[in-house]
């Protein structure tokens, strides 16, 4: 396969679930360094809204109203990409709602709503996008989730989804690499993000639930999904928590069982539930990158700056000790 990604500022990116968190994170980002994004979820108002923003600061956007569950939906968003920007380069599967609950307790139709946008969603938005990635190249990025490679109490659902999102997109990698096409397959696995995830969730809990710390920006995540648009990357954790918990995983699953047991209380707040989700239908008037969370949010990650500029950071760090080594050398 021969091919090489285009500067961001000469791309043209598609976002699912653009309209808030990570997806909106990533739209500003990318419009601001010179990308044209085409936006889409099910929420047409914070969609205009998000759009709205974007060219008044001087970007190029434009919005799609589309349910990731719906395969024409998003067959229909690639063929509007392409009538108004005559094509694109990064399609990024974004769309994702969790459920907190005990997994008895989770009704069928709300689990199998879940599957259709994390799961489906993904699927329908990659078999929409690699026709026209296969004739031209491009990047397909698809959100994964540190719970991609591991499992937590509370949300057992959305782990389950999130293990089929990265089972489906090592596999269609692997196919493509085979038909030697031109479209570089990323996975992007971020731990606790400040999102408005846990607004938009379907709660069977008592109490408002919560992330668990560590928690990072949704900024920080854009960064790393615009790098390998950029960047030919295969898998990428944003978060030194998503790392944490999948060495647990393969090094001692039983003692990160054990350790899981702390998430039934990190997962909840004290705080009374709200009783309205976006699981079955969009909730218009939340559309922001960030959530309620009122902990630290960490900007940045060593972890993820390294996984992805391992020779630049090793650098940094070299150039650091020296500093500090002369410095105390001219004490002495």
């Amino acid at each position: 396969m021969r091919f090489r990604q285009k500067p961001l500022a000469e791309q043209v990116i598609v976002i699912t679930g653009a309209s808030s968190g990570i997806g909106l994170a990533t739209a500003r980002k990318a419009a601001k360094r010179g990308a044209r994004v085409m936006l889409t979820s099910r929420d047409e108002e914070d969609l205009r809204r998000a759009v709205l923003s974007i060219s008044s600061e001087g970007g190029h956007a434009s919005y799609v109203v589309a349910d990731v569950a719906d395969p024409e939906a998003l067959v229909q968003v690639a063929e509007s990409t392409i009538r108004e920007y005559g094509g694109f380069d990064t399609w990024l599967n974004n769309a994702g709602v969790t459920i907190y609950g005990h997994l008895e307790n989770v009704s069928h139709e709300d689990a199998r709503r879940l599957f259709d946008t994390n799961y489906w969603g993904v699927v329908n938005g990659s078999l929409a996008a690699l026709p026209h990635l296969r004739s031209r190249g491009g990047t397909l990025i698809n959100v994964g989730s540190v719970l991609s490679d591991t499992a937590l109490p509370l949300q057992g659902h959305y782990a389950a989804s999130k293990q089929a999102v990265k089972g489906f997109t090592d596999s269609l990698r692997i196919e493509l690499e085979h038909d030697n096409a031109p479209v570089i397959v990323t996975l992007i696995q971020p731990t606790s993000i400040d999102t408005p995830y846990t607004v938009h969730a379907r709660n069977y809990l008592e109490v408002e639930p919560a992330v668990p710390a560590p928690v990072y920006s949704p900024e920080l995540v854009a960064r790393t999904i615009l790098h390998c648009a950029e960047h030919p990357e295969r898998n990428v954790k944003v978060g030194g928590g998503a790392k944490m918990f999948t060495m647990l995983e393969t090094l001692a699953p039983s003692v990160g069982d054990r350790f899981k047991h702390s998430m039934f209380e990190q997962q909840r707040t004290d705080r009374p539930p709200r009783h309205q989700d976006t699981l079955h239908a969009p909730r218009a008037g939340d559309g922001r990158a960030y959530g309620d969370y009122n902990g630290r949010t960490r900007q940045r990650s060593l972890f993820t700056a390294m996984s992805l500029h391992p020779v630049a950071t090793l650098a940094g760090f070299a150039a650091l000790g020296a500093g500090m080594v002369l410095k105390n050398t001219g004490r002495g």
